[in-house]
């Protein structure tokens, strides 16, 4: 392991462990888009290579890599309930609902098919999805095209959809995160607006 420097303060204190993961030689971690983790602390790094979903366990040991073929450009992932991972491609439109093997068990959007541009319909470019712990719905931003956020059902039927372009409350320009507690708020990341709603 490489070495290692605390950055932050109070709460909020992190080590920074260079070198910490341990790759294939042939392998290559151009661009990180996301990161999330599973029940026993394995981390999932969702990036822009040519294997686009690294698993490595907590001391930056590489398990096995999966979505080769099936993504086009990595944007965001998250843990959803039992352990799956919805996985954004802001390039094909879509969000997958994966194992943690990488098996694809729903996507939601029409693969390489966007929505007309700000047309509200998802989903042109969407960034990120959060669930509700609660009840298992699905939170997408459409961030990049559309400024809006999409409400699924687990099963992935669309719910609601809400917000638009713009600088006013309930408006986005580009959402591009999200997060849910367990108090039914929703947190949005509006990015060129700087701030979160």
């Amino acid at each position: 392991m490489g070495s290692q420097v605390t950055i932050g303060d109070g709460y909020f204190k992190y080590n920074v462990v260079e070198n910490w993961e341990q790759m294939p030689t042939d392998y290559s971690w151009p661009e990180t888009a996301g990161v999330a983790t599973d029940k026993k602390d394995n981390v999932y790094v969702f990036n822009r290579g040519e294997h686009p979903m690294m698993v490595f366990d907590k001391d930056g040991k590489f398990l096995k890599s999966w979505g080769e073929g099936v993504f086009t450009r990595a944007h965001g992932v998250s843990r959803g309930p039992n352990d799956t991972l919805y996985c954004t491609d802001d390039g094909d439109h879509t969000v997958r609902q994966c194992t943690l093997d990488g098996k694809v068990l729903m996507t939601i959007g029409n693969p390489g098919n966007p929505s007309a541009l700000f047309s509200g319909e998802p989903f042109n470019r969407c960034t990120h999805t959060a669930t509700d712990p609660e009840t298992g719905d699905i939170f997408v931003t459409d961030g990049y095209g559309n400024s809006r956020i999409h409400k699924y059902s687990p099963d992935g039927n669309l719910l609601q959809s809400w917000g638009g372009p713009g600088t006013g409350e309930g408006e986005f320009n580009i959402i591009h995160n999200i997060a849910t507690d367990k108090n039914g708020y929703i947190y949005i990341c509006d990015r060129e607006n700087h701030r979160v709603q």
